[in-house]
């Protein structure tokens, strides 16, 4: 599959390797580990880890660079939204205030708040490679497959590999639109004011839509026709046998969520205090 914005990246990688049920059971591993610590000492462990991981897996910063920029934007707009709506949320969870502006009431801007948001950006950055690594390293149908083997329906995760090959398809069409549009005189490029460009957009969208849904008509038809989900299980001809190097994989992944819980105990809950 082509990759023009998230989708199957084929590669020679041990990540590509390892069978898309391990690297389910990994990336929720992983995640949970992330999603469950405030530690900044486990979080930057995950981190390093992160980085490791997507070295080894071959994928080019440039080929998923688009959605990690809309990623990064929205992380932006989460720590702004948090200093907004909750600037002295930091000093509540750490229990003490040390501010580093004047007095500017419940926006001054404390260590606190700054350490609480620090770790917030740094469980995105913990995450966000594993996650994108876990769609761009795991074939559709093999992911498909590992989702039934884990107690899926077979027909929901069906329609999972579906939606993924889809996402080429989609990319196809809105190219093919927007050339033709522009062929019409319709100017999508920055040269027209940003409300009319939006506008221009917008007239994409609808075609795009309704050649989608006449594609979605012809493969459910297919497969209907075809008897797909006349019976309660099938076989997979994409799906893998564990090996050494899968059991391996879960094996780390499950040291860091145990890391993650042994510093729990420590610290007495989810949060690192160094203000104490």
């Amino acid at each position: 599959m082509s990759n023009g914005l998230l989708s199957y990246i084929e590669r020679d990688s041990i990540v590509h390797r390892l069978t898309g049920a391990t690297k389910l059971i990994c990336f929720l591993l992983w995640s949970s580990a992330v999603m469950f610590t405030y530690d900044t000492r486990v979080l930057f462990v995950i981190l390093v880890a992160s980085i490791v991981v997507f070295f080894i897996s071959k994928v080019k910063l440039k080929e998923i660079s688009f959605i990690l920029a809309f990623i990064l934007f929205f992380l932006l707009l989460n720590n702004v939204a948090i200093y907004l709506f909750a600037p002295q949320h930091g000093t509540v969870i750490y229990g003490t205030s040390h501010a580093i502006t004047g007095s500017i009431g419940r926006y001054s801007i404390t260590l606190e708040q700054l350490f609480y948001q620090f770790n917030i950006t740094l469980k995105y950055f913990a995450v966000i490679p594993p996650a994108l690594l876990f769609i761009v390293t795991t074939h559709p149908s093999e992911f498909a497959a590992s989702l039934n083997r884990i107690g899926v329906s077979y027909r929901l995760a069906y329609s999972v590999s579906i939606a993924l090959r889809y996402i080429p398809d989609i990319q196809r069409d809105f190219k093919t639109i927007a050339r033709s549009k522009q062929a019409r005189g319709v100017d999508l490029s920055s040269n027209e004011k940003l409300g009319k460009r939006f506008k221009n957009m917008i007239s994409i969208m609808f075609p795009l839509i309704f050649s989608s849904l006449d594609r979605i008509e012809t493969v459910s038809n297919t497969m209907d026709l075809r008897g797909f989900g006349k019976r309660n299980n099938r076989t997979w001809y994409s799906a893998k046998n564990f090996v050494k190097r899968d059991y391996i994989a879960i094996a780390i992944t499950f040291l860091l969520f145990a890391l993650m819980v042994v510093f729990m105990f420590i610290n007495g809950g989810r949060f690192y205090n160094p203000f104490v």
